[in-house]
């Protein structure tokens, strides 16, 4: 007699509770420097040959965690900000890495910035901690003046003598004895380094990141290059970018295991050098960077056999460009197109040139990059209606991306304005083609890239309109070898004596305006073209703009 049929299992459904677990604990960029910290001990990790010194993985670690310590004791907790002004050097990666370690907030701030910006970062994030580099300290002292903000402990970092402090705290003081015992294990979700980056007013605005944007943007990076971790690469624009930190620079190279070398400030002769001494296997920067790269290099010739790749940011680069740098530098190559808010989200590879030379190149593999097609009122456009194809219609371009912590702070219309329903707004006119290779074009608003850096007019002309013979004026940007764009300024004068270097003197040291900010020309006018609405119509000074400046008849100062 057979036995009675088993009853039937009940349908099966998988729990990820254990999963979701161990990702929000172990998805963290920390655990990810604390895995080769034992996985490549001996590797090196950081390098800056200008003082020097060298870190291995161990030993990055352990004075990560002796700076954490020192964090700590200041009075660092968690979510508590530090705000570093400070070059490409050793202590920016030991603060990074310990502030997150503490479950702080790392908040690395523009070098260049005026006193009067510094100081808003500060009233911004309120940071625990500041530490500036010993060459900007008369500027960190004005913003420490102007800040209504006053930090627990103000660190002055100086790199030949860390153990210097002038009038505040050395670096060598944030060295405790360990690594404190109790360090907190915090999710992946948790808001880990806040960047800057240029505001609707020219105000810096802060861009929040979080443990899984960290992991995710250094996953991006080791794809895309690839990065492996026998690599040793060097950034020659500042790690306070999105651009530096996160393109080749410490966030990637720390994870993969490979080597970060610091360059303290870009020398196209000295890049060049580091290439043939240290066996550099990838170069990061502007166009700009590029450009000189390939002048120095065609004038006294090096070794770059070590080279697999020169990754650029911030300006496509034209046919002729990619191919001068292809001969002379190397044959690969590559440009990513995106925002401070996003990372890059497209990527233009060594395969795609020259045909694709001055594209953005095509979405990034974790991204999704749509040009969408513009509203008729000038309102914003929806990602469900999308641009034509056919290369030569012009939308804006937004992006779905994983490497975007999707909030500013303190700026809750500006939050809900650019980030809508999972997409990021980001200005930026394109066209894109049947294969989806994006072609920026312009921006919506008036935004100038010179050098790399974003120029807001409204906050140059604020400050030319201080000057009392100035009744109105309109900066803009135009073509510029070197830079990108040339910072511009067309100004109608309130009387005859008002000149070029009179308003380069005005302009020169004002607290709320950094350097690179300042007009390097100028173009006197009558009357300035508006729109219907009264709004300055700063498009319509480029042409005429542009033809002086092939003219000669710029005023400069």
């Amino acid at each position: 007699m057979s036995s009675p049929a088993a009853p039937a299992p009940a349908p099966y459904a998988y729990d990820p509770r254990a999963y979701r677990d161990v990702f929000q604990a172990r998805f963290t960029y920390v655990a990810g420097v604390e895995r080769n910290a034992h996985r490549y001990a001996r590797r090196p990790a950081l390098n800056d040959p200008a003082t020097g010194r060298r870190w291995t993985y161990e030993e990055l670690w352990a004075d990560t965690g002796r700076v954490a310590a020192g964090l700590r004791a200041a009075g660092v907790g968690i979510g508590d900000a530090v705000v570093m002004q400070l070059f490409n050097g050793p202590e920016f990666v030991l603060l990074w890495v310990a502030a997150q370690r503490l479950g702080a907030v790392a908040v690395p701030v523009n070098f260049r910035l005026a006193p009067g910006e510094t100081a808003h970062v500060l009233d911004d994030s309120r940071p625990v901690v500041f530490a500036f580099d010993a060459a900007l300290a008369p500027a960190a002292e004005d913003a420490l003046a102007r800040a209504g903000h006053d930090p627990a402990l103000v660190v002055h970092v100086d790199a030949q003598d860390p153990s210097a402090g002038g009038r505040h705290a050395p670096f060598d003081a944030l060295l405790g004895d360990g690594t404190p015992k109790d360090l907190p294990t915090l999710s992946a979700w948790e808001e880990t380094t806040r960047v800057y980056t240029s505001g609707t007013t020219g105000m810096p605005k802060g861009v929040s990141l979080n443990g899984a944007v960290e992991v995710l943007s250094a996953h991006d990076v080791i794809m895309h290059f690839p990065l492996a971790p026998e690599d040793r690469t060097m950034n020659m624009s500042p790690w306070f970018h999105r651009g530096g930190l996160y393109a080749g620079g410490p966030n990637p190279v720390l994870y993969v295991g490979a080597e970060a070398v610091a360059l303290r400030a870009f020398d196209a002769a000295l890049t060049l050098d580091r290439v043939a001494e240290l066996g550099l296997t990838f170069l990061i920067g502007a166009p700009t960077n590029l450009a000189m790269l390939a002048a120095e290099q065609e004038a006294r010739p090096r070794d770059l056999a070590t080279l697999n790749g020169i990754v650029t940011m911030g300006a496509p680069l034209d046919r002729a460009a990619a191919l001068r740098y292809q001969r002379v530098l190397t044959p690969r190559i590559f440009n990513g197109y995106g925002l401070t808010e996003t990372f890059w989200n497209t990527f233009l590879r060594p395969v795609d040139l020259p045909d694709h030379a001055g594209s953005a190149g095509r979405a990034s593999t974790d991204d999704d990059v749509a040009v969408i097609a513009l509203a008729p009122d000038g309102g914003p456009g929806s990602p469900d209606v999308l641009a034509p194809k056919d290369g030569t219609t012009i939308g804006e371009v937004a992006m779905r991306s994983v490497k975007s912590g999707y909030a500013y702070v303190h700026r809750p219309e500006e939050q809900e304005q650019r980030f809508r329903d999972g997409w990021f707004h980001s200005g930026d006119l394109a066209t894109w083609d049947a294969d989806e290779y994006v072609t920026i074009v312009g921006r919506k608003d008036d935004m100038i890239v010179s050098g790399g850096e974003n120029v807001h007019p409204v906050q140059v002309e604020g400050v030319l309109e201080e000057h009392p013979g100035v009744v109105d004026a309109a900066v803009i940007g135009i073509p510029d070898a070197r830079w990108g764009e040339l910072v511009v300024a067309c100004v109608v004068r309130g009387t005859p004596d008002v000149d070029a270097r009179t308003l380069d003197e005005h302009c020169h040291g004002h607290p709320m305006l950094a350097d690179y900010k300042r007009p390097r020309a100028y173009r006197f006018v009558d009357e300035l073209p508006m729109t219907a609405t009264g709004k300055k119509a700063r498009y319509l000074l480029r042409e005429p703009t542009v033809a002086e400046d092939a003219a000669g008849t710029l005023a400069r100062p």
